[in-house]
């Protein structure tokens, strides 16, 4: 075991208790891997108080050296309070003494004296796509993420796309950044029990063959390409089209879309889905098709392999990093046509749709939370003790 026993981690795992996927699934899983791989620190976990109605449930780890220190105060309100009128009220108030503090969503609050401090970001889809969100976030996100990264001792980004995309924008040192990449949590795997399967499929209305696409709803998906991109497919396969996700913004261009193409029985918005239920709905889908614009990572990619569901995804970004060694099917997110031939080709052959499978279940097996706790823990380690620890 590396690193000195008793030293004090602050993890901020808000994102944890309110969102289901993207953000709340990293945190939720990094941090449960980091308190079974590095035991040797003491973790207080940190969240502004959740709205009611919002909470995961059984989103953190219980355990001797973990304790949770929620603030009297909802998120809006703290967000007020550090980032608009940047209130240097330190993050010790709410949970204690600290040696170090790790927030793993895009923003620092204020602590106090010399604590190192570590900052995720995830990517900068606001800077690049800033029309596939709300004026109001994107001037948010401009204003508060780059002053997190300047007073932040260290930055984690998903990917090298993101640690470059840090150095080019905002021209961070490249000794300051990390790249982390994300696991695939051990419950993706091959579903093969007809009677999961078959559960999976009533629970969400999955009555006939299906296409699959994961991710909040929101214009960087780039969902309104796919529709178009499906009804050639649809005229000549029986499958549906199902899109996973719970519901982000700007997302009144879908369903209008969707009627555009006359393919309201055929695309299914199935909504959020149950973390349990997932891997049998990647395992019954025949493709997974991912056209997104931009991603800091891109982890439905993982999940989708791990499953033995063969991939179709955008090269933009990140993804080719994780569609790496012929384990996706990689295509331009604005070429409409080479989607439609993509999906038309791989439902029509069964040894190309083969070859994906099992380049992809190779290249899933490649990425862990364990691996990533344990590279995460080395880095408080130095950040903590220096490279002599």
């Amino acid at each position: 075991m590396s690193g000195r026993k008793g030293s004090v981690i602050g993890f901020d795992v808000t994102a944890a208790l309110t969102q289901g996927g993207g953000i709340g699934r990293y945190t939720r899983e990094l941090v449960h891997a980091l308190v079974v791989e590095a035991p040797h620190f003491a973790y207080k976990l940190f969240s502004a108080r959740p709205p009611a109605a919002l909470p995961v449930p059984d989103s953190l780890p219980v355990a001797a050296h973990v304790s949770h220190h929620p603030a009297p105060v909802d998120e809006h309100w703290l967000y007020r309070l550090w980032y608009r009128a940047r209130l240097p009220v330190p993050i010790q108030l709410f949970m204690g003494g600290i040696d170090l503090f790790h927030s793993p969503d895009f923003v620092l609050p204020p602590v106090g004296g010399r604590v190192p401090t570590l900052v995720t970001v995830h990517d900068l889809s606001f800077i690049h796509y800033p029309a596939t969100f709300p004026p109001n976030l994107v001037a948010y996100l401009n204003r508060v993420v780059p002053w997190s990264v300047n007073r932040a001792t260290h930055i984690l980004a998903d990917s090298l796309s993101t640690a470059r995309d840090l150095q080019a924008l905002w021209r961070v040192a490249a000794e300051r950044i990390t790249v982390l990449y994300s696991g695939v949590n051990e419950r993706f795997r091959p579903v093969t029990d007809t009677a999961a399967l078959a559960s999976a499929r009533r629970k969400y209305g999955l009555d006939h063959p299906y296409i699959l696409a994961v991710g909040t709803v929101q214009p960087r998906k780039n969902y309104e390409l796919l529709v178009r991109a499906f009804r050639p497919v649809a005229e000549r396969y029986p499958h549906s089209l199902i899109i996973v996700g719970g519901k982000g913004w700007l997302d009144e261009g879908l369903p209008a879309e969707i009627a555009r193409q006359g393919l309201q029985d055929r695309v299914i918005l199935a909504g959020f889905v149950d973390d349990a239920d997932l891997p049998a709905i990647y395992s019954a889908a025949d493709l997974l098709a991912f056209p997104s614009l931009y991603e800091g990572f891109g982890l439905p990619l993982l999940e989708a392999m791990a499953c033995g569901t063969p991939v179709i995804s955008s090269d933009a970004s990140s993804l080719p990093e994780v569609g790496a060694d012929g384990s996706a099917e990689l295509l331009s997110p604005h070429d409409e046509e080479a989607w439609t031939a993509a999906m038309l080709r791989l439902l029509g052959d069964e040894n190309a749709r083969g070859r994906l499978i099992a380049a992809g279940l190779a290249r899933s097996t490649q990425f862990s939370w364990r691996s990533s706790a344990r590279q995460l823990a080395a880095l408080y380690d130095l950040l903590l003790y220096g490279e002599n620890f």
